[in-house]
């Protein structure tokens, strides 16, 4: 074979390559330019159902709860449903044994209506409302995070049978990550500063109130964390306040709730958290640092949310028109954009892109594509390789798609959230349905102004 003959062969070996630990475990690609998810084609699925289109995978979901579990089998781990959560969704993780972290009435509701046990529920929020905190009593969830004292008040005037609760903590631990996403650091919105005494405060105010059973700690340093140190700082600081909580009130506080935040690829330079070193070294760093402050170990929990649902999900778009710059870039606009994931307008996330559905065995170009919204910042992916050929029409896949993007959607322009499809052993069925322009008209009274 010439070599002539051999480049369009290896073109097509090198499409049919899908990057490692991107894409669902699931995923796989032929020389058609194919990608089946679940045993189901891509392009069947952005057929059948329009796009844009997101694809849960959800034994790649199951997959990532039992790793979390075998990997720390003696911790609880609680879903951070804010990442992605539905009815469907919410009946998956109880059935793998998780808990559930929500944030509003709202997150409660679909649960609630999931059938989700109440004990296993934890309701969060810097900010909860009167409705919040009367839907998560009324419900009879598990426990309450703590994250001001105008809460305590409320909870003290709102509830009729005694509540646990736990007290959120800044532990002023820089994670590294991006600053709207740094949570454990001081000067930010969420939990009771330890440095400054705020948090001992708040424990002697739970500690009075009859109506309220302080039973643990929580707090979380931020998202897209690979750092492990940055949790065994976190622990230690914790673990010291628990013995100091010890001392001053003589209470043994049960629970340490460490939170979330585990970092994931979404391409390929990307650092992940590694879920084995972080098992070895956490419930052992929390151990060392009891035995050093002589108090008994807390049982404690985990909150992954990105780290269960991200991969697991790939979003589809139809190209609708490309555009070369002379002397500049080659924008390749899609259907949807920001209002189906504004991650890379918020913290300048990057994806990966891939066109799926047809062979190509054209070079690769750097490509932006854009979305369809009236923003020059609606990018979804900036000076990504696509073939030199792609044009109107053409399906193009992000994976990593599963968090922080359906929950995220915005009815920005009058478009309506994609619907969510779930895909397994070959059959897929609708979780969501699309957003119509029917049901973006019923919240419409139409009264003139």
């Amino acid at each position: 074979m010439t070599l002539a003959e051999l480049i369009p062969s290896l073109r097509t070996s090198l499409h049919a390559r899908l990057e490692p630990g991107i894409w669902p475990s699931s995923a796989r690609a032929d020389c058609s330019g194919e990608v089946r998810i679940g045993g189901v084609a891509l392009s069947h699925l952005a057929a059948t159902h329009g796009t844009p289109t997101y694809v849960l995978d959800t034994d790649e979901v199951r997959q990532r709860c039992r790793a979390y579990l075998a990997a720390l089998p003696d911790v609880e781990v609680a879903y951070a449903s804010k990442a992605f959560l539905s009815v469907a969704m919410a009946r998956l993780i109880a059935e793998e044994g998780l808990s559930l972290d929500v944030c509003s009435s709202g997150e409660l509701a679909v649960a609630r209506a999931a059938g989700y046990p109440a004990e296993r529920i934890m309701l969060h929020g810097n900010a909860k409302t009167p409705e919040d905190v009367k839907a998560a009593l009324s419900m009879g969830v598990g426990r309450i995070v703590v994250d001001s004292t105008t809460e305590i008040a409320q909870l003290c005037a709102l509830a009729t049978r005694r509540q646990d609760v736990l007290i959120r903590v800044t532990p002023d631990v820089d994670a590294g990550t991006h600053h709207a996403v740094a949570t454990g650091v001081a000067d930010q919105k969420f939990g009771f500063g330890l440095a400054d005494g705020a948090t001992e405060d708040a424990v002697a105010k739970v500690l009075g109130q009859p109506m309220l059973r302080l039973v643990g700690l929580h707090c979380h340093i931020g998202s897209q964390i690979t750092r492990i140190d940055a949790y065994e700082r976190a622990a230690e600081r914790m673990v010291g306040l628990l013995a100091r909580i010890t001392e001053r009130h003589g209470v043994a506080l049960p629970q340490l709730n460490l939170g979330g935040g585990h970092g994931i690829r979404y391409v390929e330079s990307d650092q992940r958290m590694d879920l084995q070193r972080f098992a070895e070294r956490i419930p052992s760093v929390v151990r060392d640092a009891c035995e050093r402050h002589g108090i008994a170990v807390p049982h404690l929990t985990v909150e992954p949310g990105r780290a269960i649902v991200g991969p697991a999900a790939v979003a589809l778009y139809r190209v609708v028109s490309v555009k070369h710059r002379p002397g500049g870039r080659t924008f390749v606009a899609v259907d949807g954009g920001m209002s189906d994931n504004p991650r890379p307008a918020l913290y300048g996330s990057r994806y990966t892109v891939r066109m799926v559905g047809r062979p190509s065995r054209a070079l690769d170009e750097p490509m932006t594509v854009v979305g369809r919204h009236c923003e020059s910042g609606d990018v979804l992916a900036t000076d990504v390789p696509l073939p030199a050929d792609v044009h109107v029409g053409d399906l193009l896949a992000t994976p990593v798609s599963g968090a922080y993007q359906h929950s995220m959607a915005s009815g920005y322009n009058m478009i309506g959230r994609p619907p969510v499809v779930a895909v397994t052993n070959g059959a897929a069925h609708l979780l969501i349905r699309r957003e119509t322009e029917e049901d973006l008209l019923r919240r419409d009274i139409g009264r003139q102004v």
